[in-house]
């Protein structure tokens, strides 16, 4: 194997690595002092960086590419469309979108994307990717060295389903360790379950998640947007509820109102429009 097989350039329209990997979707990726960003997903070690135009993907896998990268970066979707759609809404999401040109949703590995959702509960950014570090470097296979650094992949439900409550409070989870527990023992427990879980409807899909201890509507929301790609939802937190407040409510509102509104306003897109929004009003501190 030469040096560049692990290095692959790519043209690829409207991917931008700053509004990927920070708009709040996502937790195993870190800034590089380069401008780069190394993740974690699918048991790989990635790193993405964006100079002039191409995406530079190194430590590729020769087939990785396809089998993996694609579907996770969501590539063959057609996000300059949707910006478009976006963008003719309203002047507001107009500057959303400006502001947050080339995001795309990742899909995420369920069970992960589970367990960081229920870690997100009233949690910041940091916090949060510092918990499901510990706990795949405590619990997850080693994937080897990378820029000077061990790796980890995130453990699996049946490691997880293992371990004392304590344990999971050790990496810092706090009450959450007995939802993350559970969790991990009810997926362990029910096999084949989740994957079952991405093929269902959205309303039937949605009321599987939320019969787990720790997952209310707005975690079932996330796991559903990030990683079952179920684009018609819309996940209320905190700052997604005061800038839908500021621009559109009006008024103090309700999760169940401000879901109504989306519904019939953003329709079938509304869970892109969701994550321009809550990525455009959190890094301008709109709505605060």
């Amino acid at each position: 194997m030469t040096v560049d097989e692990k290095l692959l350039k790519k043209r690829i329209e409207n991917f931008e690595p700053r509004h990927i990997f920070e708009c709040g979707q996502c937790f195993r990726w870190n800034r590089e002092e380069d401008g780069s960003y190394t993740g974690v997903a699918g048991g790989r070690v990635l790193n993405v960086l964006k100079h002039e135009n191409e995406i530079i993907f190194d430590n590729v896998v020769e087939g990785d590419f396809e089998k993996i990268w694609e579907n996770y970066f969501d590539i063959k979707r057609d996000y300059g469309k949707i910006e478009k759609r976006l963008s003719e809404i309203d002047d507001i999401m107009a500057k959303a979108v400006s502001y947050g040109s080339g995001m795309r949703i990742l899909n995420q590995d369920p069970w992960e994307t589970l367990i960081s959702f229920i870690i997100s509960a009233n949690n910041g950014v940091a916090r949060i990717k510092g918990i499901v570090e510990k706990l795949s470097e405590h619990y997850g296979d080693e994937l080897g060295v990378y820029r000077g650094k061990m790796r980890y992949a995130f453990p699996s439900a049946n490691r997880l389903a293992k371990l004392d409550a304590s344990e999971i409070r050790a990496c810092g989870a706090g009450y959450r360790d007995i939802y993350i527990l559970k969790a991990a023992r009810a997926v362990s427990e029910k096999g084949t379950w989740l994957g079952s879980v991405c093929n269902m409807d959205t309303v039937d899909a949605k009321r599987e998640l939320v019969s787990l201890n720790g997952v209310g509507p707005k975690v079932s929301d996330c796991i559903l947007l990030f990683s079952m790609k179920k684009m018609d939802t819309f996940p209320i937190d905190v700052w997604v509820r005061r800038t839908m407040e500021y621009f559109y409510m009006h008024k103090k509102s309700s999760p169940q109102e401000i879901s109504r509104f989306a519904d019939e306003y953003f329709g079938d897109i509304k869970g892109f429009a969701q994550q321009y929004l809550f990525h455009y009003a959190r890094m301008n501190n709109i709505g605060k």
